[in-house]
């Protein structure tokens, strides 16, 4: 058995919720899914799972660094077209992005909405036999709202990130969890007693510094909201800006989705052998063109892991800017990703039964669907709780 169907069969033993998914039936039967997320062994098992409802799969990967080729070929052998590839050509991973559009998918399944700006930019014919899109990320979700407010969006979207079940347990513990075992796995670092900066205060942010906090780092906060500024205070963090953040930084992790957060004069303020990591969906959050440029010396550090030096100092990469939890290790925890997937399996089924009756608008993720996902994880759990009595529910509609 290969390795990478070695890795998809592994993670099948702990996603019951997809498990449990995988028997309603043939909810999509005729119907053809294209979809454009990191491809690695758990969004492989949401690819069979869909398939084994009755789906045409057709996938690919989000991030040209985030795709493990032996799960895409494993993938391939056990009945879906991938076009997935691990590539650091841009022009080559937007080619699989219209090799899935070629096959003018029903549905959509995206991860950061490159999938869905090209439907609605490049490509429109595709839009004919679109019926609708189901949206992972923050970023993405983001992005489609320019689209719709920009009168562009041509179908309605469900926005799984703002899921309750997925925000607060994906970009939280997931992004936290999976982010530091890219960091030490690549760097063999010791946390504890670093000086650790985080930018941006999210929920993806918030797990970053929930982790480094409990490794034993002391961390520090930079942001631009006000309000998540006063947060992260009350939460024990420092805050600070990045101009005097980056001085005391040992390690520095971007995690805001918006670009140019590290600058050419921080990184004249670093510390020799400073560690930058990226958190964000995109590769523009560190300079790295800025860098490329600045740099005296470029080497090997190790795998995984780029050293620059910059006017005699050393700053270390990893996984070139991109998004380190995936282009340098294996994403989010498998138990984080069967709520996601789970969410997601939902909203595509929501949207092949209602998207003649829904708006070309983006959607909240239905709060129905939301608590069943919740309720089916305590089910596997073997966790009950409490319901309210009909005499409570009375009460709480009183004025």
């Amino acid at each position: 058995m290969s390795m990478g169907r070695k890795k998809i069969e592994w993670v099948a033993n702990y996603m019951p919720l997809l498990n449990e998914i995988g028997r309603l039936g043939k909810p999509f039967k005729g119907w053809k899914i294209g979809m454009a997320i990191h491809m690695e062994a758990k969004t492989a098992y949401l690819a069979l799972t869909l398939n084994k409802l009755g789906a045409e799969v057709i996938a690919t990967g989000c991030n040209p660094l985030s795709t493990q080729d032996d799960v895409a070929k494993a993938l391939s052998e056990m009945g879906i077209t991938v076009y997935a590839k691990r590539t650091h050509d841009e022009k080559e991973y937007l080619k699989t992005i219209h090799n899935v559009l070629d096959h003018k998918p029903d549905l959509i399944l995206d991860d950061g909405a490159d999938l869905t700006v090209i439907a609605h930019t490049e490509r429109t014919e595709v839009l004919e036999n679109l019926k609708g899109i189901s949206e992972e990320t923050t970023t993405g979700v983001r992005r489609i709202k320019v689209l719709q407010d920009e009168g562009k969006l041509k179908v309605p979207v469900i926005a799984v990130n703002n899921a309750r079940m997925k925000h607060l347990f994906d970009n939280r513990y997931g992004t936290g969890q999976s982010t530091w075992d890219s960091i030490m796995r690549n760097t063999n670092s010791l946390i504890a007693g670093k000086n650790v900066v985080v930018a941006g205060y999210g929920w993806c942010g918030r797990g970053i510094a929930m982790r480094a906090k409990g490794l034993g780092a002391h961390v520090i906060i930079t942001e631009v909201d006000p309000v998540k500024a006063v947060e992260a205070l009350m939460d024990g963090f420092e805050v600070s800006n990045m101009d005097r953040a980056v001085e005391k930084a040992d390690i520095i992790v971007t995690s805001t989705g918006n670009k140019d957060i590290i600058k050419e004069e921080h990184l004249l303020k670093m510390k020799d052998g400073v560690i930058l990591a990226n958190a964000g969906h995109f590769n523009v959050e560190i300079p790295m063109e800025q860098i490329e440029k600045m740099a005296e010396e470029k080497f090997e550090a190790r795998q995984n892991v780029t050293g620059y030096r910059i006017k005699g100092k050393r700053i270390f990469v990893i996984g070139e800017g991109r998004l380190v939890n995936l282009a340098a290790a294996d994403g989010h925890p498998i138990e984080i990703m069967d709520l996601s997937f789970a969410l997601q399996s939902f909203s595509l089924m929501y949207l092949s039964e209602n998207y003649k009756n829904l708006e070309n608008k983006v959607y909240e993720y239905p709060e129905e669907l939301d608590k069943k996902v919740a309720y089916m994880k305590l089910k596997t759990l073997g966790i009950e709780i409490d319901y309210l009595t009909q005499s409570q529910m009375d009460y709480l509609k009183k004025f």
